[in-house]
């Protein structure tokens, strides 16, 4: 007979998951390699130890300082303080806290700490803070 279906012929009525859920995965993965990469800041600097305990940052600014002397803001690298303190002025209008961290390095010049500490209350910040590793 032709008009009849055998039981090769039905119908599939489910739909197949396993690629979707494979996709999933591969993405998962993906962020779970790339999200401390994105985290990390462009500077490299040995922090000096103390004893303290971590706070509620909120909205903060990170101004970091190499032992040569170099600048960043948050993730982005500054060749000079004047373009430094201007990117800081339109960072710190945004914010809500005004805060402002500042991770040197432990051999930076003190000078150079107290400069930025200064150009970042002039350009608007309300608080400072001084990032340092625990202490163990």
């Amino acid at each position: 007979m032709a008009g009849t279906q055998t039981e090769d012929d039905d119908i599939v009525a489910g739909i197949n998951v396993t690629p979707l859920v494979d996709v999933c995965l591969v993405l998962v993965i993906i962020f779970m390699v790339t999200a401390p990469l994105m985290s990390t800041p462009p500077l490299k600097v040995e922090l000096p130890r103390a004893h303290g305990k971590k706070g509620d940052e909120g909205d903060k600014l990170t101004i970091t300082l190499t032992k040569d002397g170099r600048t960043a803001l948050n993730y982005q690298v500054y060749p000079d303080d004047a373009s430094l303190e201007t990117a800081l002025r339109l960072k710190l209008a945004e914010s809500s806290s005004k805060l402002v961290i500042l991770r040197a390095d432990k051999d930076a010049l003190e000078g150079r700490l107290t400069d930025l500490m200064a150009r970042a209350k002039d350009a608007g910040a309300l608080s400072l803070t001084i990032e340092t590793e625990e202490k163990k």
